[in-house]
């Protein structure tokens, strides 16, 4: 019995998720964090050693989001799957990738703008091919970052793992940058990040393969596990980021497709190399496989973490 209870707050945590995504009119942790994080850049990324005042402002609240973790374990366990539920954004962000593939297809400004809402590049300029591109690369690094990740930490370190997980993320979306203005106060932010999917990023990839042989479509790309974990462990490094080039290798790899090239980013040039070779034109249906992917991804994500909370 005590084991589900343990269970229950993630299923029912990723089945709201499943099923609302993140409802906008419904208040959201994240963005507590993302106020809090504002307000600490804005008053201490100044001034002389700003690295020092960066490492104490990214510790300082991730450890302060543990703490707040661990008093809703003790003292609200029965509320832990409204956690499980805000730390999980695989339902949104699906969501917004379809949205962004039927607006293209519509217009190219349209899709433009709607590709905006998901990435952080400049995409004023960006061609129909480069926008479907940026939302299947977000899509395949989120799968990490917002899905396979927070579960990880779930199952390593409870409700409060996961929810420090989710601050470090935060704090890496929104300083963890190589810009002028972030280079300094934001690097220690984006070294936790990287830590804290270090795992997670590959695992994401291993079970985006494993995922693709289950399904085993018959007219996606005969590729073999071998071939696709060669790929990845070829390509995966192709990334600034140490980890998220390993998911979007997998899914370049699934799909036959190349990722990567030059981007603007806070305008600033950003030359990042290519991931895959084949430069083809991607489609809708390229879209739907990578959501699919996606989905077994986290359906076989979901089963071991459930595993994990089980005999731990």
């Amino acid at each position: 019995m005590n084991e589900w209870l343990v269970i229950l707050p993630l299923l029912l945590g990723w089945l709201l998720d499943l099923v609302l995504g993140d409802p906008t009119w419904l208040p959201h942790p994240i963005v507590w964090f993302g106020k809090a994080i504002a307000f600490c850049e804005h008053h201490l990324n100044k001034g002389q050693h700003r690295k020092v005042k960066g490492a104490l402002v990214a510790i300082g609240l991730i450890a302060i989001t543990f703490a707040i973790g661990l008093i809703i374990n003790c003292q609200l366990s029965i509320i832990n799957f409204v956690i499980v539920f805000f730390c999980l954004a695989g339902t949104t962000l699906i969501r917004e990738v379809r949205e962004v593939f039927r607006a293209v297809d519509r217009s190219l400004e349209e899709g433009r703008r709607q590709v905006a809402r998901i990435v952080g590049r400049d995409t004023s300029e960006l061609s129909a091919q480069e926008i479907r591109t940026a939302a299947l690369e977000t899509l395949a690094e989120n799968l990490s970052d917002g899905v396979i990740a927070p579960l990880f930490w779930l199952a390593i370190l409870g409700v409060p793992g996961m929810l420090a997980y989710k601050m470090v993320n935060t704090l890496d979306s929104m300083i963890g940058y190589r810009t002028e203005r972030y280079k300094d106060f934001g690097c220690w932010a984006a070294h936790i990040d990287d830590i804290a999917n270090y795992i997670p990023a590959r695992l994401t990839a291993l079970l985006m393969i494993i995922g693709y042989r289950l399904l085993a479509i018959s007219d996606w790309p005969k590729a073999k596990n071998q071939k696709l974990i060669a790929f990845v462990w070829r390509y995966g490094r192709n990334h600034a980021s140490p980890n998220s080039g390993y998911p979007e290798a997998a899914l370049a790899g699934i799909l036959n497709c190349r990722f990567g090239g030059p981007h603007y980013y806070f305008g600033e040039l950003f030359d990042k190399p290519y991931i895959g070779e084949n430069d083809r034109e991607l489609t809708t249906d390229d879209m739907k496989k990578a959501v699919l992917i996606n989905r077994t991804a986290e359906v076989m994500m979901v089963i071991l973490t459930g595993l994990c909370l089980w005999f731990i």
